[in-house]
Parts: structure tokens; sequence; C-alpha cells
């Protein structure tokens, strides 16, 4: 960690993959930001497949995307995939203030 980049986190919460389709995964965005705002992080970033269940989720749960890094994570078969940075200032009074 540096000076500039205290406020930040990337968290990766996941649903297993037998797990899915359940509706599990519906709390994850908010679970994970509520808890990086316990820790004193203001701008967490989720990320997630371009394209994938998880990108609607998170796009359901009201977080924005920030474009897309091509071939940055592999899928399980190996094969390199965008991947769709989103996010949710937390606290965005704080920030004014």
């Amino acid at each position: 960690m540096t000076p500039d980049s205290g406020h930040r986190a990337e968290p990766k919460p996941a649903v297993r993959r037998d797990a899915r389709g359940r509706g599990r995964g519906r709390t994850l965005p908010t679970s994970a930001e509520r808890a990086a705002g316990a820790s004193g992080i203001a701008l967490p970033r989720l990320d997630t497949e371009s394209g994938s269940p998880a990108e609607r989720l998170y796009r359901c749960a009201g977080r924005t995307r920030a474009g897309a890094i091509p071939e940055y994570a592999a899928d399980p078969h190996g094969v390199l995939q965008p991947t769709a940075p989103h996010h949710e200032r937390i606290g965005a009074a704080r920030a004014a203030g």
C-alpha cells in the first residue's frame, strides 16, 4: 500500500460454481462494500468477467462500470477474458467534508 492508496481496495467476493443461480450473490456487492467501509475503505473496486451474470448483478445493484480490461483474467478453461471493473463510492459525503 502506498500513501495515495489507503482509501481503496479490491475485495473479491464470489459464489461457488455449484451454488450459482440461486440468488446467493445478490448480497455480495453490498456486503463487500459494508466490510470495506468498516475498514476505512472509501472506494472498493469489484471486478468480474465482462458480460457475465456477476456483471449484471453488479449493475442491478447500482454499481458503476468503469470500462473493460481486455484479456485480464482466465476463465475456467484458461481462456483470457475481458474484465469489467465496477465501483461505488462509500460515504460520498465524507469526501466533501
